[in-house]
């Protein structure tokens, strides 16, 4: 580091303890990594629930299933719950997706319907 300038926020290399800066590497590394399988798990749920989005406008479902929803949830907090996990943010991040599977599910109805203003037509695939 040059003289006047000071470590960045959040730098390992300003931890003045080598065992601490090592340890926070080693953490952080651990982050990244579930970061990714975080991303990776959320694309294979978007692509499942891609299917269930095409199947429900084929058979003229509505988009969304508020029964189905209120069962995710609380099966979803309990989850959180048994792991430790603040139930209620396991909530807000599962009505997170549900809102955005919801609004694909709406996407791929309109496709359906021929409408060329609709999001995602055929000819543009919806992302997930």
């Amino acid at each position: 580091m040059s003289e006047g300038t000071a470590p960045l926020a959040g730098d390992a290399t300003s931890v003045a303890d080598e065992e601490a800066r090592e340890r926070l590497i080693y953490l952080r590394g651990s982050i990244d990594n579930l970061d990714a399988a975080l991303v990776h798990l959320l694309a294979e749920r978007f692509k499942c629930t891609q299917q269930v989005g095409e199947l429900k406008a084929r058979h003229n479902l509505p988009p969304a299933d508020p029964a189905r929803e209120a069962t995710q949830i609380a099966r979803l907090r309990k989850l959180a719950e048994d792991a430790k996990l603040d139930p209620a943010f396991a909530e807000k991040f599962l009505n997170f997706i549900i809102g955005e599977v919801v609004r694909h599910h709406k996407a791929i109805a309109d496709q359906g319907t021929g409408r060329d203003d609709a999001p995602g037509r055929r000819d543009e695939p919806v992302k997930s």
